[in-house]
């Protein structure tokens, strides 16, 4: 359907601008007129680029007041619609404000709010989608929101803990790839040239060295630039490959202590959204299907994938979960309990509780361990450098009689 931004007054001459969508001309007019507006002028636009053209970046912060928002004007009984005029124009985000504008509109030609939302999938993805039309159909759009800002600000926690994890081992790893390249390149040459003039016999280690500062010395842009070649190129193969897309992401799941804390990540927010889908009257087939986005690792997608054809020829849940060999066994007992109660989405959101509590636990002993080991790993690589550098020069201390 066609999109108008038209220019239109009210019943006492105040001037009103706005969009919406109409068949033609004729509709759109007749639409204005049922909002209590005669049209002056419209054209013809097209509002999904008008919505990003309008700048800025749309956060999590901003989708979590969102959901808060909306949760407490809809248990005090605000109707949507006016919730989100209410909500547009506090907003200072021009974007998100726009995406409200259009959605308001849209509402207004008789559309529901997941009807709306699902018109921006670059702001509100499959599962937000998904989560309020089925708080639509139950009556529960309130508990629904607030599920969702809870979901976003854990979200928010966990990707904190991720950088957490992450920042330190690099900037360490960016300090001793500097210093050894500085060492490489001006400290050893100096040396080097010291000892060939004083005719001294130079041990293996030394000739390595030289060897190593000769190699990044002439070919400095080759060592620089390999790694950023090889990134480039294995980005781009994941991004074309679907092979490739497995391949990485089951080496993200086996990489030496980020895997494993990786793995329940992917857990933790798989049984949190679970349970809040089971919880919103969404099937379980449904929501395993759903959930294939949302763990965002193909390796654990193909394996939820597979439980979803299981329980669909008949496996309980519980067994399909076992089979994938992804859930420890205190997790399975609380699955099977959860099934055989009835209380499914209770026993998920204890193995969400589970899964958060043991990443948290796992952050904090792998920047324990990080620390010390980047630490003692600089050291041993300064050590060999000087112990290659001075060996020599010791060597010439001794031969010197006093």
């Amino acid at each position: 359907m066609p999109s108008y931004q038209y220019k239109a007054v009210d019943k006492i001459g105040r001037q009103a601008r706005g969009g919406l969508d109409a068949v033609n001309d004729v509709d759109l007019e007749l639409r204005l007129r049922r909002m209590g507006l005669d049209l002056i002028t419209y054209k013809e636009v097209d509002r999904h680029a008008a919505v990003l053209a309008a700048g800025g970046k749309i956060t999590r912060q901003d989708l979590i007041n969102f959901c808060f928002d909306m949760e407490q004007m809809n248990r005090s009984g605000i109707p949507l619609i006016d919730g989100l005029r209410d909500l547009r124009d506090t907003l200072d985000n021009p974007r998100f404000r726009e995406v409200l504008t259009v959605m308001t509109e849209d509402m207004e030609g008789g559309k529901v709010m997941s009807q709306c939302m699902a018109m921006h999938p670059e702001v509100f993805n499959n599962v937000f989608v998904s989560l309020v039309k089925a708080g639509e159909q139950t009556g529960r759009i309130a508990e629904v929101f607030k599920s969702l800002a809870d979901s976003l600000k854990w979200q928010d926690e966990l990707a904190s803990q991720t950088k957490r994890l992450l920042i330190y081992p690099v900037m360490v790893l960016a300090v001793v790839i500097g210093v050894v390249m500085f060492l490489l390149m001006y400290l050893v040459p100096q040396v080097v040239g010291l000892l060939k003039t004083m005719g001294v016999a130079l041990p293996a280690q030394t000739k390595v060295l030289i060897f190593l500062s000769n190699f990044v010395t002439g070919y400095w842009p080759l060592v620089l630039g390999a790694p950023i070649i090889v990134a480039v190129f294995l980005v781009l193969a994941i991004k074309r490959s679907a092979r490739a897309i497995y391949l990485w992401d089951y080496a993200k799941l086996h990489f030496p202590l980020t895997g494993p804390i990786l793995q329940k990540i992917i857990m933790s927010r798989f049984a949190s959204f679970f349970a809040l889908m089971y919880q919103s009257g969404i099937t379980v087939l449904e929501a395993l299907r759903i959930s294939e986005e949302i763990v965002d690792n193909r390796v654990i997608a193909d394996g939820l994938m597979r439980a979803g054809q299981q329980i669909g020829a008949g496996a309980s849940l519980t067994e399909t979960f076992q089979n994938l060999g992804v859930f420890p066994p205190l997790v399975i007992r609380m699955l099977r309990v959860g099934e055989s109660t009835g209380a499914l989405d209770v026993s998920l959101r204890n193995v969400n509780y589970f899964y958060t509590r043991d990443v948290r636990e796992s952050v904090d002993k792998a920047l324990k361990l990080l620390e010390p080991a980047m630490t003692l790993g600089l050291g041993v690589v300064l050590a060999l450098i000087m112990w290659s550098v001075l060996s020599p020069v010791y060597d010439i201390l001794g031969k010197i009689k006093f």
